[in-house]
């Protein structure tokens, strides 16, 4: 399992890389291609909570609101 360290060296590659407009990013020696921004912008968001449940955040997915007129 990745240390959050080697998660957010990740995210800041895959984020300058999407901001360049290249669809190919190099970390750890690694190169990865990707097919365009959709796929880019999906691994930003898994990486983000993937750092999100190492930091112990669990994201809000559903907020409910009960109202009354009060009577």
């Amino acid at each position: 399992m990745p240390t959050l360290i080697e998660l957010q060296n990740r995210l800041e590659a895959l984020r300058a890389q999407r901001a360049s407009g290249i669809a190919r990013v190099t970390y750890d020696g690694k190169t990865v291609r990707y097919r365009g921004d959709a796929e880019i912008a999906a691994a930003i968001r898994d990486l983000q909570a993937q750092i999100d449940r190492l930091r112990g955040k669990i994201p809000v997915r559903q907020l409910r609101f009960k109202t009354s007129k009060g009577y």
